[in-house]
């Protein structure tokens, strides 16, 4: 009995991981590569100006 009782604390374990993992994934709202592009592009257009020497 007392085997019984220590098996169940991994497969308790596993409950409480998928359970975790279940939540941790869950569908969230995309908010999609629109900002982060038009940063970069920013990012671009800065390294491509010419230096001006003074």
């Amino acid at each position: 009995m007392g085997a019984l009782l220590w098996l169940l604390i991994p497969f308790m374990a596993a409950i409480g991981a998928g359970l975790w993992g279940t939540w941790a994934n869950r569908t969230r709202k995309v908010r999609g590569d629109g900002p982060e592009l038009d940063g970069y592009a920013r990012f671009r257009e800065a390294m491509e100006k010419p230096r001006s020497r003074t």
